[in-house]
């Protein structure tokens, strides 16, 4: 009867053992994902705010400005347009670009055309990102060049990109803008179709 009652406290304290540690798992899994979640915010502000310094020291001239500025604004209106002609019946919900970047978080039809836009025209959301930031910042003082006056002015814009644009995320974004605009669409980096790869994959 002892021993009975001995394997039967034994029982209960392995059971009351085992919910200790099931809970302990529980909590440390749910601290491990809120600070790998914490991390990646502190990533993307930290990478947020290198963009934002990079576009606003630019030592471009004025009219260099307007140049990659005009580049800017055709792409994202490519952009904006191609989905609208993807998405007919939406037409009157999505007059932006920026009603298109809020909305397609809570609408996968949405997400999922502006998804396959950019990959027709070999861009990320990076490259967006990118672009929107230079748009923003100097959207209200630039300038639009129609292309002839562009080939005027400058006859390697890329070069000009590259040496001047030190940013790799606005780098790519602009010369992504210049290869979309005069090419049909940009040629990704191989590490990025590695990347685009990898995701498919299951």
């Amino acid at each position: 009867m002892g021993l009975l009652f001995w394997e039967d406290e034994v029982d209960q304290k392995l059971q009351v053992l085992e919910a200790q540690f099931k809970e302990l798992d529980f909590t440390k899994d749910n601290l491990t994902q809120k600070f790998e979640h914490h991390s990646k915010t502190l990533a993307n502000q930290a990478a947020q705010d290198e963009l934002w310094t990079a576009v606003l020291s630019f030592k471009f001239t004025p009219m260099e400005l307007n140049i990659l500025y005009s580049y800017v604004i055709e792409v994202l209106i490519r952009l904006h347009t191609r989905v609208l002609e993807k998405l007919p019946d939406l037409v009157r919900g999505l007059p932006t670009l920026a009603s298109i970047l809020r909305r397609k978080v809570k609408n996968k039809r949405i997400r999922v055309v502006w998804e396959s836009v950019l990959e027709e025209h070999g861009m990320q959301e990076g490259d967006i990102t990118a672009l929107c930031t230079f748009f923003v910042a100097h959207g209200n003082k630039a300038e639009y060049y129609i292309a002839k006056v562009r080939q005027m002015y400058i006859k390697d814009v890329n070069f000009m990109i590259t040496n001047m644009v030190k940013n790799q995320a606005l780098q790519d974004g602009l010369l992504k803008a210049v290869q979309v605009i005069e090419k049909g669409k940009a040629v990704r980096a191989p590490e990025e179709q590695k990347s685009s790869l990898e995701e498919l994959i299951p």
